[in-house]
C-alpha cells in the first residue's frame, strides 16, 4: 500500500482494534473475582485463564510475523477480528471451565495476529513525518484498554451480568471488523513462500538480524519491568499513597509516551530514546530505594519510573519502522516484539514478587536497575552490529 498522505481514519480503526486485542486480557482480569465465584475455583486457576492468551504469543510470536508476510495484513487482521468475535460470543455462554480454557487458547491466536499485523499496517499508511507519533499511539492500546475496562467493566457486569462484558467485547470486534472490511484495500498477492519449510532456520535468522530483533529484544526487558512494577510497586509505598500510585503510574506512562516521547523523537533516534528511558528508569529506581519510606519522595520516584517506562514503550514500537523500512521486515520485527513482550510479561511479575518478599523496596530497586542496564547493553550491542553490517555493505 502506497499512501501520499497519512490515512488517519484507518489508523484510528486499527487502534480501536488494538483496544479490543488488549481487552482479550482485560475482560478476564477485571472480572477475576466474578469468574472465580462462578466456576467455584481458586485464584491460581483464574490467573492461568488470564495469562494463557499470552502463552500463545510466547510460543508462536515470531511465527506470526512470518504468517503476516505470507498472507498479507488485510487477510490476517480480518480473520483475527472474526475469530475474536466468535470466541467472545462463545465465552458469553460461560461454558465449562475446560472449554473456556480451550476458547482462551484460540483467543490467543486472534490476539497475536492483531498485535503483529496492525502496527505493521499502521506504519505503512502513515507518512514518514507521522510514523513516530502513530507508532507511539499504537503503543498505548494496552494501557488505555485496561483503564477503560477497569472503569466500564464493573458497571456493565453489575447491571447486566457477567455475560454482558463478553458480549460487548464480541460486538466491538464485529463492528470494527465490518468497518475494516470496507476500509482495507486488497493487497497485492504476497510472495507464496512455503509456510513451514525452514521454519526453525527462519526463526534463527529473525533473531540473528540486528534489525528485526532489536525492537523485541529491548522490549523484553521493558515488559519484564513494566507489568511487574505496576503490579508490585504500589504495595511497597506508604499505605496512604497506594491507591494514588496504582492509579497514577499507568496514566503517567501513557501521558509521557504521547507527549515527551513524541517530542524527543524529533531530536534523537528511536533506539536512543529507548536507551534514555532505561537510563531514567535506573535513576528513578535508585532514588526510590534511597528514599524508601519517605512519603511524597518515594511516590514521586515511583511515578517518575512509570514515566520513563512509558518512553521505552512508545520508542520500542517506533524502532520497528525506523530499523526496518521494508513491510515484510516490519512484520517479522513485530512478531519478535510480540514474542519477547509475552516472555517478559509472563516472567517479570513472579520474579519481582519473590524479591519484594525477601528484600522489600530494595529488591524492587535492584530488579529495575539490573533489567534496565541489560536493556541498554542489549541495544548498544545490537547498534554496534548494525554499524558493522552497514560498513560491510558499503565495502
Amino acid at each position: 500500500m502506497d499512501f501520499t498522505r497519512t490515512n488517519w481514519v484507518l489508523i484510528a480503526l486499527l487502534w480501536l482494534a488494538g483496544l479490543g486485542a488488549a481487552a482479550q486480557f482485560g475482560k478476564v482480569a477485571v472480572t477475576f473475582q466474578d469468574l472465580q465465584r462462578f466456576y467455584a475455583t481458586d485464584s491460581v486457576t483464574i490467573g492461568l485463564l488470564v495469562s494463557v492468551v499470552g502463552f500463545v504469543g510466547v510460543i508462536f510470536g515470531a511465527s506470526a510475523g512470518l504468517i503476516v508476510t505470507r498472507f498479507g495484513n488485510r487477510k490476517v487482521i480480518l480473520t483475527a477480528l472474526a475469530m475474536g468475535a466468535v470466541v467472545s460470543f462463545a465465552q458469553a455462554m460461560l461454558p465449562p471451565l475446560l472449554i473456556m480454557f480451550v476458547l482462551r487458547i484460540i483467543e490467543g491466536f486472534s490476539h497475536l495476529a492483531l498485535v503483529v499485523a496492525a502496527p505493521v499496517l499502521i506504519s505503512q499508511v502513515a507518512m514518514p513525518k507521522h510514523q513516530n507519533f502513530v507508532m507511539i499511539l499504537w503503543s498505548t492500546f494496552f494501557g488505555v484498554s485496561f483503564a477503560l475496562l477497569a472503569w466500564i467493566g464493573p458497571i456493565l457486569v453489575s447491571k447486566f451480568g457477567l455475560q454482558s462484558l463478553f458480549l460487548a467485547h464480541g460486538s466491538w470486534f464485529l463492528g470494527i471488523g465490518i468497518f475494516l472490511l470496507f476500509s482495507l484495500k486488497r493487497e497485492a498477492m504476497p510472495i507464496r513462500t512455503p509456510l513451514f519449510k525452514g521454519l526453525i532456520s527462519r526463526h534463527i535468522d529473525l533473531y540473528r538480524s540486528p534489525f528485526t530483533s532489536a525492537p523485541g529484544l529491548g522490549f523484553a526487558f521493558y515488559t519484564m519491568t513494566y507489568v511487574a512494577v505496576l503490579t508490585i510497586l504500589p504495595g511497597l509505598v506508604d499505605p496512604i499513597w497506594r491507591v494514588f500510585v496504582a492509579t497514577a503510574m499507568p496514566l503517567v506512562s501513557i501521558a509521557v509516551s504521547l507527549t515527551f516521547g513524541v517530542w524527543v523523537l524529533r531530536y534523537i533516534t528511536a533506539v536512543q530514546a529507548v536507551m534514555l528511558g532505561f537510563a531514567g528508569s535506573i535513576i528513578s529506581a535508585l532514588f526510590f530505594g534511597i528514599f524508601m519510606g519517605i512519603g511524597l519522595v518515594e511516590v514521586f520516584c515511583a511515578v517518575a519510573l512509570a514515566g520513563f517506562l512509558g518512553l521505552i514503550q512508545g520508542a520500542s514500537f517506533a524502532c520497528i519502522p525506523a530499523l526496518n523500512p521494508e513491510p515484510n521486515d516490519r512484520a517479522k520485527a513485530a512478531g519478535v516484539l510480540a514474542q519477547m513482550g509475552n516472555v517478559g510479561t509472563s516472567s517479570g511479575t513472579p520474579i519481582l514478587a519473590y524479591l519484594a518478599v525477601l528484600y522489600g523496596g530494595l529488591g524492587a530497586m535492584w530488579f529495575v536497575v539490573i533489567l534496565s542496564v541489560c536493556g541498554i547493553l542489549m541495544h548498544a550491542w545490537l547498534a554496534g552490529r548494525r554499524r558493522r553490517a552497514s560498513t560491510q555493505r558499503v565495502e
